[in-house]
């Protein structure tokens, strides 16, 4: 090889920005490219003539020696992607390929190869991966809230209004059936049946407000999140704290569903999952970002389950994601857990979606 034939391949070879060089039948090195010294941090002199062993960490450089020789014995081209130690330290992917270089005779005299940094192209899968398993994960979760839903209502409508109903009608049969009964039994009768009629009523306004509760149309976001703990803390007899410093009137419909929803998810987990004794709530606005923090003071979630479909999590997130918003989950074993909620003022438009 001439020197100006040399010259060339080297131009050639730097016009390339994905690591690329030349090997003998040996593995040794013959010409280098300027990204591959950028990448294993070495001078063109330390390079050239030296083995794959020698240029980078042994364990690296054995495999690349065995990947040669089995290019150089099948004489095909060989790809493979790996992950290897970037020039910044950190842990990156790389798709390379390695090709038989042969001589006039068709004898293999050595391998050419090329390296390119696909750890972009791999985060983007990865990220596409997470978020098509998370919209699955989304799906079912919704599917199982709509059954659960409806269990519970069927089961409210049926023990509840269905047995107020009947009473009802029973006590109207009475009365129908005894048109000669006394004025005062027909009047006790009368007070019974409007005293369960009164409690029907009751049950029914209950199950609307859990569906969607009229106060948050009516009176705003505040009472309705005023109204969810104290109902809450009846329920459970966890304690509470809600600081509004800087709550405007003007929520938006979408937001005011959002943040109801997700104190509604927040606070069954705190119920079922935490052994709390006392739950803060605030709700303030910075700059044009309505933030809403959610603390206990209980056990504390492990990391796989914030990381998983668990808790309704995904539900709850996606619900802030929709509106341009994050929620973010920390937590640590026995220290409670904290939600931040974080949803721009003026990303959403009102839709009132439950």
């Amino acid at each position: 090889m001439t020197h100006h034939d040399d010259e060339l391949q080297r131009a050639i070879l730097n016009n390339i920005p994905d690591q690329a060089w030349l090997k003998d039948v040996e593995s040794r090195y013959i010409l280098v490219n300027d990204a591959f010294m950028a990448a294993c941090q070495k001078s063109e002199a330390e390079i050239i003539g030296k083995t794959p062993d020698e240029v980078w960490p042994v364990a690296w450089g054995e495999k690349y020696k065995i990947s040669d020789r089995q290019v150089m014995q099948s004489g095909q081209r060989y790809r493979y992607e790996e992950q290897r130690r970037g020039a910044d330290g950190h842990m990156r992917w790389y798709d390379t390929i390695k090709t038989p270089i042969y001589n006039e005779s068709g004898e293999v005299i050595g391998t050419t190869g090329i390296s390119r940094d696909i750890t972009d192209r791999k985060s983007a899968e990865q990220a596409l991966l997470e978020s098509r398993t998370q919209l699955r994960e989304l799906s079912a979760y919704l599917q199982s809230v709509r059954e659960e839903e409806r269990t519970r209502i069927a089961r409210e409508l049926h023990d509840e209004l269905g047995q107020s109903l009947t009473a009802i009608r029973i006590g109207l049969d009475v009365i129908d059936a005894q048109p000669g009964m006394p004025d005062q039994s027909r009047q006790q009768q009368v007070k019974r049946l409007q005293a369960i009629a009164g409690s029907t009523m009751e049950s029914v306004q209950r199950i609307a407000a859990d569906l969607r509760p009229q106060m948050l149309d009516e009176l705003g976001l505040h009472a309705a999140v005023d109204w969810l703990l104290e109902s809450f803390s009846e329920r459970t007899g966890i304690a509470y704290a809600l600081h509004t410093p800087a709550l405007p009137d003007d929520v938006s419909s979408d937001i005011s569903t959002a943040i109801f929803r997700v104190l509604q998810e927040a606070l069954t987990n705190v119920s079922r999952h935490s052994k709390a004794s006392h739950v803060d709530v605030a709700i303030d606005v910075d700059g044009a970002v309505l933030v809403m923090q959610i603390a206990d003071n209980g056990r504390g979630i492990e990391p796989s389950t914030i990381r998983s479909k668990g808790l309704g999590l995904v539900g709850m997130r996606e619900r802030v994601f929709m509106l341009g918003g994050r929620l973010e989950v920390e937590s640590q074993s026995g220290e409670g857990t904290r939600i931040l909620v974080h949803i721009p003022l003026h990303a959403a438009t009102d839709g009132g979606a439950p």
